[in-house]
């Protein structure tokens, strides 16, 4: 358990914060649409939570599944949104496709969230957020996306966080969208 622990830390603080990162924050800060937000297998969960993160913190987001985009949920897309891809190794077909597809339905930037280097998720996106060459040592046979999944859910945390700051978000506004639980109860305590 340790040395999971330490690969995963490991691998988070060897990202080097670039350039990149603060043209995603100022991107997704100036989306006149919705972000929508899209991966597939455990980069989709990040995608999820990431949307979810950017709703409760004053970013209208919704994540668009990349299988379920192709019978329909394109739908959701719409002029002047912006899509935040995530891949670890940005070959996912349905991730590539669906970034094709929404360009043909008015969104206007994508951002792809990836760490392999010869990834084609470079090559269809505006921007990348490079997450590294994150090695997967805390797996006894270096399968499992451990490390590579607690780099992307950082650096998408660190993305959120950027973006609710320099919006200037308060924690009154935190409260009025999330208003259950203990994170609501704490957030509605100085809200008359």
């Amino acid at each position: 358990m340790r040395k999971v622990l330490e690969a995963e830390a490991a691998a988070i603080l060897a990202v080097e914060v670039d350039e990149h990162f603060e043209e995603a924050a100022r991107v997704i800060l100036e989306c006149q649409g919705k972000i929508l937000t899209t991966g597939i297998g455990k980069a989709g969960h990040i995608a999820k939570k990431f949307a979810a993160t950017l709703c409760s913190t004053g970013t209208p987001a919704v994540y668009l599944h990349p299988a379920e985009a192709a019978h329909g949920d394109l739908g959701i897309v719409g002029r002047n949104d912006v899509m935040i891809a995530f891949s670890t190794s940005g070959k996912s077909r349905e991730v590539l496709e669906i970034i094709e597809l929404s360009s043909h339905l008015g969104v206007t930037r994508h951002i792809g969230v990836t760490s392999h280097p010869d990834s084609s998720l470079r090559d269809c996106c505006d921007i990348i957020v490079n997450m590294g060459d994150v090695e997967e040592t805390g797996c006894p046979i270096g399968m499992t996306p451990t490390s590579s999944i607690a780099v992307m859910l950082a650096v998408s945390d660190a993305i959120a966080m950027a973006v609710m700051e320099s919006r200037g978000f308060s924690r009154r506004e935190y409260g009025a969208r999330h208003h259950g639980g203990y994170l609501g109860r704490l957030a509605r305590l100085d809200n008359v």
